[in-house]
């Protein structure tokens, strides 16, 4: 069993950064990824970002390339994720998820989520 606890979400002005963190607990493999997902009003929840936990290898949505990074630190258990650049359509919920075979892309493919973390990104 795999625990998530997601913090730092906030309100933000354009062109601002936020840092999202992810407390990870419970038995971790080497094949587990884990991932940043959003849901906006009115949206279908979308992969933000995802990293595997055994050799770090990263995806990252083609939205927030360049501006977004996910990363992870595994002596503290917990997962980041930096946002820099943040835009107003990057408001939403932002939640932690688990994934034991890997990185995938569909939200139906996490085995475990976090209780969300809001972003209000202001104009």
């Amino acid at each position: 069993q795999v625990q998530l606890v997601e913090s730092g979400g906030g309100l933000v002005q354009a062109g601002g950064s936020l840092r999202l963190s992810c407390a990870v607990s419970g038995r971790l493999s080497s094949t587990i990824a884990m991932a940043w997902f959003r849901q906006g009003p009115g949206k279908e929840r979308e992969i933000v970002a995802a990293i595997s936990w055994g050799s770090a290898y990263t995806y990252s949505a083609d939205s927030v390339r360049g501006r977004f990074t996910i990363s992870r630190d595994n002596a503290k258990n917990t997962v980041y994720l930096q946002m820099n650049s943040l835009k107003p359509e990057d408001t939403a919920v932002y939640y932690c998820s688990a994934a034991h075979l890997g990185i995938q892309i569909s939200p139906g493919a996490y085995d475990y989520w976090g209780q969300g973390t809001q972003v209000t990104v202001s104009s």
